[in-house]
């Protein structure tokens, strides 16, 4: 196992930068998960991590070595690729096998290795099966296993869930959850997918059009998004972002179309135009509540239900604990806790202290 360590790292195309100077520190042993949505830069960062595209500027450490000028086969990474990338007339033990093979290891190292690997991921009864005789978990598992039987420092995941359903994603997600866990390998993962972000992830990168927005623990960017695309962007549903001002006095702050206004936490500057974000959970529905909610859908999902409506001429979508259908006459007016309002800058849409 090692650190990864990314100083100024960008890549260019042309005119067209599609990462900016980035600096990261992956501790040894952290699993990083790299999230945001397509074209924001995250697979360009990790095509560099793994010697596949030469970066433009910046240099990569892992441990206390600048790979960037090394093959990939130089730097002791393993990769496991969305598309699963396995030899389809290879049996599941050779396609295990056949990077050792290739790295002359001697064939007892190579059997106790592919075993304890397929043992890891429960792919004992499937050693002597072809790639077509398998599910897409299955092929998924194999794929990990064909990177753990190299005991790398680097562990490097490309989107490795997205062309499975629903159902087998969160089995396989747990799955990669436990073998961290087992392994304790240093692991650098990449996904648009914010439930495998959260649910993953030691720390999260939240990334847009080539840049770093946010880096911490999943809990603490949920709980305080650094700007409104982090808020957005993380949470399922979003975060609500109504545009607002803050009064006068600055202790309160009022959207549009709604007459009371609702106190903050701490004072800010006053007559500030601010974007107001809530998380969906947040709402409280009260008789005397000081938001005016116009309800137009529900989304019953069973252990809670999702309403869709408008705060003043603003949408808005709230979540509730059980069967909200049966409440409809309660939902009318909303309240919120002031310390669950987050205030952003209208302008630049940073976080305000």
């Amino acid at each position: 196992m090692a650190t990864l360590t990314l100083s100024s790292l960008s890549k260019r195309f042309g005119d067209a930068a599609a990462l900016a100077p980035t600096d990261l520190e992956v501790a040894d042993g952290e699993f990083v998960v790299l999230v945001g949505p397509s074209g924001c830069g995250k697979t360009t960062l990790l095509r560099m991590v793994a010697g596949l595209e030469t970066p433009s500027d910046g240099d990569i450490l892992i441990g206390d070595t600048r790979v960037n000028g090394l093959e990939p086969r130089a730097r002791d990474i393993a990769m496991v690729f969305q598309n699963y990338a396995l030899y389809p007339h290879m049996s599941v033990r050779r396609n295990l096998a056949y990077g050792l093979k290739l790295r002359g290891m001697p064939k007892h190292e190579i059997a106790r290795r592919v075993e304890w690997a397929a043992g890891l991921l429960g792919l004992d009864e499937y050693l002597d099966r072809k790639p077509r005789a398998l599910s897409g978990g299955q092929r998924q598992r194999v794929a990990m296993g064909r990177a753990i039987v190299r005991e790398p420092q680097l562990f490097l995941f490309d989107e490795p869930l997205s062309n499975l359903d629903a159902k087998l994603r969160a089995s396989v997600r747990v799955e990669i959850k436990r073998l961290h866990q087992r392994l304790g390998t240093t692991t650098l993962y990449v996904t648009h997918d914010q439930v495998e972000a959260m649910t993953l992830a030691q720390r999260v990168v939240v990334m847009n059009r080539g840049r770093v927005e946010q880096v911490g623990p999943p809990a603490e960017v949920y709980a305080k998004p650094a700007t409104t695309f982090v808020a957005g962007f993380l949470g399922s549903p979003p975060m609500n972002l109504f545009e607002a001002r803050v009064t006068a006095t600055g202790d309160a702050v009022e959207i549009p179309g709604v007459d009371a206004a609702l106190p903050l936490p701490t004072a800010v500057e006053g007559g500030l135009r601010v974007t107001l974000g809530i998380r969906p959970e947040a709402f409280l529905p009260t008789p005397d509540g000081p938001l005016p909610f116009s309800l137009d859908l529900q989304e019953p999902l069973g252990a809670e239900t999702l309403l869709h409506g408008n705060i003043g001429k603003q949408a808005c979508t709230l979540r509730l604990a059980g069967d909200a259908a049966q409440e409809e006459d309660r939902l009318g007016r909303l309240a919120v806790a002031p310390e669950a309002l987050h205030l952003f800058d209208a302008e630049s849409g940073f976080r305000l202290k």
